[in-house]
């Protein structure tokens, strides 16, 4: 088979595969993760049902792989907002803002969807992408003095994951502003000898 044959193909299987995601997330947050069967998604998205069978068996098995693009866009979108931050110290601050926000948006869902995603590993391997990270950038800041050393990175990273779980329930920017302020605060203060 030619190779631009194959990549349009590739290409458009792509494309109905995001189509399918997407039409399944608009009608999982209208009516719920119980209230959407696979026959709604194949006309939200414009396809038949045997097409829509041959990608995923169920709907699931799509709001998992919605789950996954989630992930990789918002590991993507913190990986960016490090690279484009100057200063170890100013980096760590801007990431942890950003996944503040991040998560903060992130937990309006249907209740269903947290006994999905919790069901296997996803949400542990991908708090422990972002821990991981944290925990370069906070090595990184603890290198060049910027914040305490006597506490190791990992247990640091670990300490601002669950310091910022309080955003889940803020609803303004100011109050999210102000527990990231407090969490760099606790990661500058060295203890008293």
């Amino acid at each position: 088979m030619p190779r631009l044959w194959t990549r349009t193909i590739e290409s458009h299987r792509r494309e109905v595969h995001d189509a399918i995601i997407d039409a399944a997330a608009v009608l999982v947050a209208e009516h719920g993760l119980l209230g959407v069967t696979m026959s709604q998604i194949a006309e939200k998205t414009g396809i038949g049902r045997a097409t829509l069978y041959k990608y995923f068996p169920d709907v699931e098995s799509i709001m998992l792989a919605w789950h996954d693009r989630e992930v990789a866009g918002h590991l993507t979108y913190l990986a960016e907002v490090r690279d484009r931050t100057e200063g170890p110290a100013e980096r760590l601050e801007s990431v942890l803002e950003a996944y503040a926000m991040l998560t903060r948006h992130a937990h309006g869902h249907d209740p269903g969807f947290a006994e999905l995603f919790h069901r296997d590993d996803r949400m542990r391997h991908a708090h422990r992408q972002v821990q991981l990270m944290l925990r370069d950038l906070v090595s990184a800041a603890a290198e060049a003095g910027q914040v305490r050393t006597d506490v190791p990175a990992e247990e640091l990273a670990a300490f601002c994951m669950n310091a910022l779980t309080g955003t889940r329930a803020r609803t303004s920017k100011a109050a999210v502003h102000r527990l990231v302020s407090i969490t760099m605060a606790g990661l500058r203060d060295q203890p008293r000898s």
